[in-house]
């Protein structure tokens, strides 16, 4: 299958800089949902923004559905369209009045008919579950409708593929909950997501496939495998998610199978012991 999006050899240095990384390569399958991970300062921004073709590669390219992106305005607004991205403040994007007017922002610079932006502007805000903010004024909004905002605006562009930028920075834990069943859904109506990190537990709970940055290498694979390697966690300053190392520990005690697979969630302990996941409540 033809990735969606893909880096090839990939290479980008900031002027007067050492290269933040060289020669990656990163496929991204359709309708995945993908975290890349890696320490403060690795670059794992650098690599959504040129994903998206906010920054262009001093070497390398990028691909969309395998046709090599072109830098001159019609290829970028191709990109731009097919692939969003959400920056980790939601300030940093929001700067229309009200709700309304700033999730119809792209598509109306897409030239559309007004009544396409109307049917794409009510698709977001009843996606993000925020259509009762349409007419608030941004600035009166917590940081968490913001965020959702932001999402919105990027989804009016109905993109295969969406990239967030530490998505979960900044909420509390019902807001980091009900985000990540908003984007459960997102990807199950198709929409592939891309999402940087730097919570591992986060990134085993969520995603099919992962992407390591250590040492200006990128590491690929299925994310239940990468992220149980603690040398390679160590060698990106990251700790092991908590579900592979409780797993082990249940399989040596005989509480779980040998060949039943590492918790993602407190819930997923009580079914494998046998219990109700309502028993948390």
């Amino acid at each position: 299958m033809t990735p969606v999006l893909s880096a090839h050899d990939l290479g980008y240095s900031y002027e007067g800089s050492a290269p933040v990384f060289r020669d990656l390569t990163l496929e991204i399958r359709p309708g995945r949902a993908l975290a890349v991970l890696g320490p403060n300062g690795v670059g794992k921004t650098t690599l959504l923004r040129l994903l998206c073709g906010g920054l262009r590669p001093s070497h390398g390219e990028i691909r969309l559905r395998g046709v090599p992106v072109s830098y001159h305005r019609a290829g970028l607004t191709e990109l731009r369209t097919n692939v969003q991205l959400v920056l980790q403040d939601p300030d940093d994007q929001l700067f229309a009045a009200d709700v309304r007017q700033d999730v119809s922002f792209g598509p109306v610079n897409l030239g559309l008919a007004a009544a396409e932006v109307h049917g794409r502007v009510a698709d977001a805000l009843s996606a993000m579950e925020i259509t009762v903010l349409a007419d608030r004024p941004t600035h009166l909004l917590s940081f968490g409708q913001r965020k959702r905002v932001a999402i919105a605006g990027a989804l009016a562009l109905r993109p295969a593929v969406l990239v967030l930028d530490e998505p979960t920075a900044g909420l509390d834990p019902a807001g980091v909950e009900a985000l990540l069943m908003t984007l459960a859904r997102l990807q199950a109506e198709g929409t592939t997501i891309v999402a940087s990190t730097h919570d591992v537990d986060l990134a085993h709970r969520w995603a099919q496939d992962a992407a390591v940055l250590a040492g200006g290498v990128l590491h690929t694979g299925p994310a239940a495998e990468l992220l149980t390697d603690e040398s390679l966690l160590a060698a990106a300053r990251l700790r092991p998610a908590w579900g592979p190392v409780v797993g082990r520990v249940l399989r040596a005690h005989g509480v779980l199978a040998a060949d039943a697979p590492d918790p993602r969630t407190p819930a997923d302990l009580l079914v494998a012991n046998g219990s109700s996941p309502g028993a948390l409540s």
